[in-house]
């Protein structure tokens, strides 16, 4: 398989013979999933059947991320309470997958249910001493760790400001601009839990940490997600979890590419977006994931309705 921090394929060797544990990095439940999200969701649907099918015992774990900025900004737009909106787009989310025949993972861990996993992490880094407290907030000392950006191949020196975070706050309380939230101390109207720090809620890559591991064990054999995750996201992961553990994280890193709508990647933060739900109104499902699939899932691919209409016609003729 291609694995993304070597840029090349190589065999997928499990760690433990027979047995294969795999984490996806799911939705971030504040909206309806999208096409595109619906593509790396689809992809990775195939490799784990296709793993199933050679033999292999396969645990899959997909989290959902339910404590994030992006649902306390769409729940204050609602008025609703984050957590409640995100219960709620989980099971619009669920409902959506369905239709497309997605099978449900082994695991969907979220992140309200791990928060004393997500503590323990950031206490393990802070006695390791890669991770420091700053008025109630927490962040990852991206220099304390080596390997720092080994899997996006990009230099420290020329980060940007707040690049790690998906809001960028508290500038002043950081050692270095690059260094990235683990723990944000509370704010009113915010969802809040209890920590050594005070209240306050993760940071949005923790999760995935403190997840995969306690599910999957500290080093496992495949991470997936989309391109766009590499940086921050998986980078920041591999620094959190290493640190942590001085184990590697895992064996193999897979990523999806994007889906193109009119020239552009499809993005909410962009607004250019075709719902999966609308999709599957214009187009069978097995149709869709026969134009999900038709291109390897590495590549760029572009969504029109011609390319809808051909995948449809094609499953119409293969059956």
């Amino acid at each position: 398989v291609f694995n993304t921090m070597q840029q090349d394929k190589v065999p997928l060797r499990p760690i433990t013979p027979g047995k294969l544990g795999v984490y996806v990095c799911g939705p971030t439940v504040y909206s309806f999933i999208h096409i595109g999200n619906a593509r790396t969701f689809t992809s990775f649907d195939t490799i784990v059947r296709y793993l199933r099918y050679r033999g292999f015992a396969v645990t899959y774990v997909r989290n959902y991320t339910d404590v994030d900025d992006k649902i306390i900004k769409a729940a204050r737009e609602t008025g609703e309470d984050p957590i409640a909106l995100a219960d709620r787009f989980v099971r619009e989310f669920e409902k959506d997958v369905a239709q497309l025949r997605l099978l449900p993972p082994d695991v969907t861990p979220k992140v309200s249910e791990t928060i004393p996993e997500i503590v323990a992490l950031i206490e393990t880094l802070i006695s390791r001493g890669v991770a420091y407290e700053s008025k109630g907030d927490v962040y990852f000392e991206v220099r304390k760790y080596p390997g720092y950006l080994k899997l996006s191949h990009r230099k420290l020196d020329d980060l940007l400001s707040g690049a790690g975070d998906r809001e960028i706050i508290h500038e002043e309380q950081k050692r270095d601009p690059a260094d990235f939230a683990l723990w944000k101390a509370a704010k009113p109207g915010d969802p809040s839990w209890p920590s050594p720090w005070g209240a306050g809620r993760p940071g949005w890559h923790i999760e995935c940490s403190a997840m995969s591991a306690k599910y999957l064990g500290e080093s496992f054999d495949l991470h997936g997600g989309g391109l766009d995750l590499i940086f921050p996201h998986h980078e920041n992961e591999i620094a959190q979890s290493e640190a942590a553990s001085g184990k590697p994280m895992c064996n193999c890193w897979m990523h999806g590419g994007f889906l193109d709508l009119e020239g552009a990647k499809m993005s909410k933060s962009l607004g250019n977006v075709v719902r999966l739900r609308d999709a599957l109104e214009r187009v069978d499902a097995e149709g869709l994931r026969y134009f999900f699939l038709a291109t390897f899932q590495r590549e760029r691919l572009a969504f029109c309705e011609n390319a809808l209409a051909d995948a449809e016609a094609r499953m119409e003729y293969c059956n």
